[in-house]
């Protein structure tokens, strides 16, 4: 077994894992991902013999003991949260001194890829909110919150099934644990956590968060589905960020007829500017959800029945003219 090799490196910093490297027991096929915190590489776990998806600390980051810690946090995080709805960690572990988390490796598309090819159905963008509610309950059980819920950490796989990715800026007890002893974890001063855009009110006045945050940054995913759009926009990050403070966006049937009013009250509920005006729990959400979800199944199957009993009678119409 070789040791880790790395591409292009210098002085400076380390730079990607060379293909053929192995860390551990774990040997690099290719880069599939790049984000603001981790390479994420197809690997083999030559243990069990099966692919796996292995994401690296970005080397210009491993000096950073706040991210470091996030990192080895977001591992520890992950591997509590076993759901189907959730990526599952497999391993997490350190090979010359580049901490690393081992996942499975999911084959399919990110929503945000999904929503580049056009409007997903009603029926379709209500079961995939629905599996990523159902994640978020998962995580509500163990007083985790997302923090960075967007179409980029939302994953659909070849079988059309939700996963919820990156948990790394998640808020849980150990981070808040963490950030009791060493200030250096603590949420810094005039520093957001999130995404623009898809961040909850109290997240952009940088007050405390908690669960309902999630489902504030899911209002707007779901928003975003049915629509085409992001309920909130501006010109630049800060009016995108004063509009979600300050502004109602337009209701969803005025952006798309076929969505029903009862779905447009389920999402304007979650994109309530006060935490207490919103679903309380991910749990309340996930049981409505599910109630438009088997009326959508219900319109559909009854829609398909009467199209069937169409198509028989224009067979019976042209039989009767020979």
């Amino acid at each position: 077994m070789s040791t880790t090799t790395f591409a292009n490196a210098d002085a400076g910093a380390l730079s990607m894992i060379a293909p053929g490297s192995w860390l551990g027991r774990y040997e690099v096929d290719a880069l599939i991902g790049k984000g603001a915190m981790g390479e994420v590489y197809r690997a083999h776990d030559t243990l069990l013999n099966r692919p796996v998806a292995l994401k690296v600390l970005t080397s210009s980051l491993m000096l950073d003991r706040d991210c470091l810690a996030r990192f080895r946090l977001e591992g520890q995080t992950m591997a509590l949260l076993n759901h189907p709805n959730i990526v599952a960690i497999y391993d997490v572990g350190s090979h010359g001194g580049r901490p690393f988390i081992v996942s499975e490796l999911l084959e399919g598309m990110t929503l945000r890829e999904r929503l580049r090819q056009g409007l997903l159905h009603v029926e379709e963008a209500v079961m995939y909110g629905l599996e990523v509610t159902r994640g978020l309950v998962a995580a509500d059980c163990l007083d985790v919150v997302h923090r960075d819920l967007k179409p980029e950490n939302v994953f659909i796989t070849t079988r059309n099934r939700i996963k919820i990715l990156d948990f790394g800026l998640a808020k849980s007890p150990e981070v808040r644990a963490l950030a009791s002893r060493d200030t250096w974890v603590s949420t810094k001063p005039g520093f957001l956590f999130g995404t623009v855009g898809y961040m909850a009110p109290e997240q952009v006045k940088g007050e405390p968060v908690d669960h309902r945050s999630d489902i504030f940054s899911l209002g707007v995913i779901l928003y975003e589905m049915l629509a085409g759009k992001r309920p909130f926009r501006g010109e630049s990050p800060i009016e995108t960020l004063c509009a979600i403070l300050r502004d109602d966006p337009p209701r969803l049937p005025e952006r798309r007829r076929e969505v029903p009013a009862h779905l447009d009250r389920i999402v304007t509920r979650c994109l309530q500017k006060v935490p207490d005006d919103r679903f309380q729990s991910a749990r309340d959400l996930a049981f409505t959800l599910e109630d438009v979800a088997k009326s959508s199944q219900s319109s559909l199957r009854q829609r398909t029945a009467a199209g069937r009993v169409s198509i028989r009678g224009v067979f019976r119409a042209l039989l009767h003219r020979f």
